[in-house]
This record gives structure tokens, C-alpha cells and sequence, in this order.
């Protein structure tokens, strides 16, 4: 059986619109797991923290942590600042039972802090 350049065509079309669909699919069910399992996880075990802008200025960030574990931790706050480069904060060394924080600031000229993260 001969197929015509249209019908060819046609099948080209169905097939792209069914991966397109397959992948859309996908995505919004939670199947394609592959981008958050490359995440870094934003905290290690026995290590709690809170994380936030400062009160007063939109562009220094924190992350104040708990070592809930019995082994010494050290972590640090990330920023991502938007147009201005990514900074990240002091590293703070935790025994157990200990708390302690991690600032850093975004650069002026920037958007200000896109997102803040704890560093293990």
C-alpha cells in the first residue's frame, strides 16, 4: 500500500500532538519527577530551619538553624537575587542541640530575593 505525502503528513502531526500531550500529562499528574529529584533537599536530617527576608530590607536573607542530630552540622543560607549574581551566606557550625543563623544580601541593583534555600 502506497501512503500519500498528506496522509504522512497527517501521521507526523498525530504522533507530535501525542507526545505533546503525553508530556503535558505528565507534568501537571506529578509523573515527571526527574527536575525535583535533582533539587537539592533544603535541609539534611537532624538539621530544622526557618528561612526569610529581612523585616526591613527586601534584600538580605536568613536561615536560622536547629541541630536536632547527634552528629555536628554545618550549613549556609542561599540567595538567588534575581538580575544581580546568587550569594550565599556565612557557614555556620552546629553542634548538637545548638542554633544558629546564616545571613546574606543580594546586591542593590538587583530584583531583589527570588528564592532562599539552606545549604547542607
Amino acid at each position: 500500500m502506497k501512503k500519500s505525502m498528506r496522509s504522512l503528513s497527517r501521521a507526523v502531526l498525530r504522533g507530535t500532538a501525542v507526545a505533546g500531550l503525553t508530556a503535558a500529562l505528565a507534568v501537571s499528574t506529578g509523573l515527571a519527577t526527574a527536575a525535583s529529584a535533582a533539587a537539592p533537599a533544603a535541609t539534611t536530617p537532624g538539621l530544622s530551619c526557618e528561612t526569610g527576608k529581612h523585616a526591613i530590607d527586601d534584600y538580605t536573607g536568613y536561615a536560622l538553624c536547629r541541630n536536632n542530630g547527634s552528629a555536628t552540622q554545618t550549613f549556609w543560607v542561599h540567595l538567588v537575587c534575581g538580575w544581580s549574581p546568587d550569594v550565599d551566606g556565612e557557614h555556620v557550625t552546629l553542634n548538637p542541640g545548638q542554633s544558629g543563623q546564616s545571613t546574606a544580601h543580594c546586591a542593590g541593583l538587583g530584583t531583589g530575593i527570588g528564592e532562599i534555600t539552606v545549604q547542607p
